[in-house]
């Protein structure tokens, strides 16, 4: 049947064009994917001699993928040593510990540096002082060694709409601290042994790794925060400088100054560890969309919607975001 109408050829020469594009979109994408699982566009090989480094940012929590990927660049016998670049205002005490002690693991075999970028503070420095060398910029932060446990109290705004919260225990410290309720002594003296244990453990750390004497770490260790410069001054950083200081350090340790710096990455998307992360990029640039609804998540709420425990974690209050 031929079509005569105007309006009827323009909207099917529309439909074409749109046809057309989804199909070259699908051949691209499938094309993508093909090159990825063939070629391995995950990034450099890392199967020649190099230097790792992965990136530690955002709120430390407890992370398999990363401690997996550390476990990893610790038995890799191509990694010749590893470049931790921190970026973090500190987490949970848990996941800085278990960080921590992983980092530890890989200095057993090879050099770790702990290159502080805008900030390593509280479980973030723990971080850092789990490196050989810790470099830091002339700017950067470090520091608020210490910990702090935090909860709602929602009485007074119970207590304005009418609406109380009645409790059967088996004894008096049991779900306490509770947000229903002012804290007793007890609760309160439960909870400050408890902050000081995880505190006194810190400041040994910080003493152990800095080859300090303990009193001169508790005087560090008030929650005070400190620029690079500082870090550099009263022990908490080994060098101010960037990546020529930490090539210089690591030509001390006997690793070859001209190695590559790769950069590893956890696999801990499912889609990723299928196409390929750079893949996944160029999808979510072309769709306008975030690669991962995860990264999402941690962007709209500072990575700080799921934190529990106790927390070790550098806070900027009003007063201070005001003055800054």
């Amino acid at each position: 049947m031929l079509v005569t109408d105007p309006n009827l050829l323009a909207d099917r020469r529309r439909l074409r064009r749109k046809l057309g594009f989804w199909r070259i979109a699908a051949v691209v994408a499938a094309i993508a994917v093909v090159g990825a699982l063939a070629l391995n566009l995950d990034g450099p090989d890392t199967r020649s001699d190099h230097i790792a480094r992965i990136d530690i940012s955002g709120v430390v929590t407890d992370d398999d993928a990363l401690l997996d990927m550390i476990e990893e660049v610790a038995e890799s016998p191509s990694a010749k040593a590893l470049v931790v670049s921190i970026s973090s205002p500190g987490g949970t005490t848990y996941g800085g510990e278990r960080l921590y002690k992983a980092l530890r693991e890989v200095g057993v075999s090879k050099p770790v540096v702990a290159d502080v970028r805008t900030l390593a503070a509280s479980a973030g420095y723990m971080v850092a002082a789990s490196a050989d060398h810790i470099v830091a910029g002339e700017n950067s932060i470090v520091g608020s060694i210490g910990v702090i446990f935090q909860y709602a109290q929602a009485r007074d705004l119970l207590d304005k709409i009418g609406l109380s919260i009645e409790e059967i225990k088996s004894a008096p410290l049991k779900a306490e601290p509770s947000p229903f309720h002012e804290a007793s002594d007890e609760a309160r003296a439960m909870i400050r042994s408890m902050v000081l244990d995880s505190y006194d453990w810190f400041v040994d750390l910080v003493a152990e790794r800095r080859g300090m004497d303990r009193s001169t770490a508790l005087r560090l260790a008030d929650g005070s925060i400190f620029t690079g410069r500082q870090g550099f001054e009263n022990g908490l950083v080994d060098a101010i400088g960037g990546e020529t200081d930490i090539r210089a350090y690591l030509e001390g340790r006997g690793v070859d100054d001209t190695l590559e710096i790769i950069e590893w990455e956890p696999e801990n998307d499912p889609a990723r560890q299928l196409i390929g992360a750079r893949v996944m990029d160029l999808a979510a640039g072309f769709f306008g969309a975030p690669a991962r609804i995860s990264d999402e998540i941690n962007r709209l709420t500072g990575g700080k919607l799921f934190l529990d425990g106790l927390v070790s974690v550098w806070q900027v209050g009003k007063k201070e975001a005001a003055e800054n």
